[in-house]
């Protein structure tokens, strides 16, 4: 994804945090279309995973609305604490969305509970 370089107008403090603001002539370019590589996409995912202690399932890729999309199911937390998250991108490229299993309309929610489950049961035998 290109953006247009500009120099910060700085830091705003909060009282939860500081948050960098762009000068108001910042703006987004619209991002190249160019095929997410499945390397690329496991970065990304494996990225995202590290910051929330993350771990990996499985990943595939799915045809949503007839186009291809990488896709990668995820679990965050232990035990009774655990949920389960499903991490979409499209082929093409565009945004990553997240989702809860919980939420997701997705048939692949119910696989990610399923192969955790597998995954423990195997992890136990071993």
């Amino acid at each position: 994804m290109e953006f247009e370089i500009a120099k910060s107008t700085g830091p705003v403090v909060h009282t939860q945090g500081v948050i960098l603001l762009p000068p108001p002539h910042t703006r987004l370019l619209e991002a190249p279309n160019r095929i997410v590589s499945d390397n690329e996409f496991d970065d990304i995912v494996r990225g995202a995973l590290s910051a929330v202690g993350g771990k990996l399932l499985f990943k595939i890729v799915i045809d949503v609305d007839g186009k291809p999309h990488h896709a990668a199911a995820a679990s965050v937390g232990e035990g009774e604490l655990r949920q389960f998250l499903l991490l979409t991108l499209p082929v093409h490229g565009g945004h990553l969305q997240v989702e809860t299993t919980t939420r997701s309309s997705s048939p692949l929610a119910g696989i990610a509970a399923s192969y955790a489950g597998l995954l423990d049961v195997l992890k136990a035998a071993a």
